[in-house]
């Protein structure tokens, strides 16, 4: 049996993601062209290359289940209100387990925060244990974060962000993927909008005026 094709199921996910909260969606399409093209920096095959784009267009999933009051805090986040927040990867695990075509991106939803050094979350791996995808996310996902105004402060700069995430290579990241994402985003194709996107990460982009040849 043949696996169902899961692009336009991501799709539907996504355009419930953009009625909820239209920032999340730019954020997942960003944080998606980022990887990708980290993903082609370390010569990944095509059909990686699509589980990890379809991954970190559905990563953040699982906060459809975390109170909006607490996403868009505009002060520090109490104790207990964070502990909720790191709920999300688990959350979206559940939700993506529950749909068969999206099966396979399960542990990469799950494991996007765990850290290189074995101090993230859900479950606290490290290392190679952590999916090399997930680990590629948790680098797209925390410079897109960085790069972005939040409730609680002002975006820093490409710069500064790029400074930042080579300073946690080892501890947060994979040093491997930083290298590989810092070549990215200094060549043309690390910006999502230009770059090596495949077919979801392009309807989508096309839907927000974005042509992609």
């Amino acid at each position: 049996m043949t696996r169902e094709d899961p692009a336009p199921i991501v799709l539907a996910i996504a355009a419930v993601m953009e009625v909820q909260d239209r920032e999340v969606h730019g954020h997942l399409i960003r944080v998606a062209g980022y990887a990708v093209a980290t993903g082609k920096r370390l010569r990944l095959s095509s059909k990686e290359l699509e589980y990890i784009e379809q991954a970190a267009l559905l990563h953040d999933v699982g906060k459809v289940g975390i109170a909006t009051a607490i996403l868009k805090k505009p002060g520090r986040l109490t104790e207990e209100e964070y502990e909720q927040v790191k709920q999300h990867p688990v959350l979206g695990e559940y939700i993506i387990r529950r749909i068969p075509a999206l099966v396979h991106l399960a542990p990469l939803v799950r494991s996007h925060h765990e850290w290189f050094n074995g101090r993230g979350y859900p479950d606290g791996l490290a290392g190679e244990a952590i999916p090399l995808g997930a680990r590629i996310i948790a680098v797209a996902d925390a410079f897109d974060a960085m790069t972005t105004d939040r409730p609680y402060r002002r975006a820093y700069t490409a710069e500064a962000s790029a400074r930042e995430i080579a300073a946690c290579a080892g501890t947060q990241f994979d040093p491997r993927v930083v290298k590989a994402f810092l070549e990215a985003l200094a060549a043309p194709q690390g910006n999502p909008a230009g770059g090596p996107a495949r077919s979801v990460l392009k309807v989508l982009l096309e839907r927000e005026g974005v042509r992609l040849s």
